[in-house]
């Protein structure tokens, strides 16, 4: 298995995309985090699209150097390390959402605790993290034939959707061609041809930048 780093943000997109199929969640709604609910928090206004768009508005530092510096760092490796998405989402808006396009792997850890939260209401680090296991399992990687992923998570149940789900080259082609196919398998549409064109189309802010993917520009 090789160390996914930014691909498995595809695999995140992919996953939410079968949620928005399913009516579990929706694009131009408010995402269901609990921290940007109370009245008056200008976060609660960030909808699943800007997500996706890298174009939240929240304040976050991708570059790794100075490392104490880095919101990336300090979320993998430091003191985000045990509940990742409450650390990425514990940070604040430093543009109003959908106006600024930042590359942000804490964005995607959000995506990933929100799926969490859609597919299970516990707060229970084992039964999320078997939630989005075996959903990615039985809707995704089994029916791509995607045999060696290994999902990591954090303390907290949360998938690192970011960076971190490893598999093997030919699980990677495999995933590739189902892009390419439009979300299809063997002719079985997995997901709908719409979400692959919205992922990749350009975004609002950044043209060379679709939804969890960087367009081939």
């Amino acid at each position: 298995r090789f160390v996914s780093w930014s691909m498995a943000k595809t695999i995140t997109a992919v996953m939410i995309g079968m949620l928005v199929a399913d009516g579990r969640l929706r694009l131009d709604e408010s995402v269901p985090v609990p921290a940007w609910q109370r009245p008056g928090d200008p976060r609660g206004e960030i909808t699943l699209r800007q997500l996706l768009q890298m174009r939240s508005g929240l304040r976050h530092t991708e570059e790794f150097f100075p490392p104490e510096e880095s919101d990336l760092l300090r979320m993998l490796f430091l003191d985000g390390r045990d509940a990742m998405a409450s650390y990425a989402e514990a940070q604040p808006l430093e543009a109003e959402p959908g106006r600024k396009f930042e590359y942000s792997t804490a964005t995607t850890v959000i995506l990933a605790d929100v799926a969490a939260r859609v597919l299970s209401p516990s707060e229970d680090p084992g039964t999320r993290r078997e939630a989005v296991k075996d959903y990615l399992k039985t809707r995704l990687f089994d029916p791509v034939g995607m045999k060696a992923m290994v999902p990591e998570f954090d303390a907290a149940g949360t998938m690192v959707g970011g960076s971190l789900i490893p598999g093997a080259a030919r699980d990677w082609a495999r995933f590739g061609e189902f892009l390419r196919e439009g979300g299809a398998v063997k002719g079985a549409q997995l997901l709908p041809k719409g979400w692959i064109e919205f992922m990749t189309s350009p975004s609002p802010r950044n043209p060379g930048y679709g939804a969890q993917l960087w367009r081939n520009a």
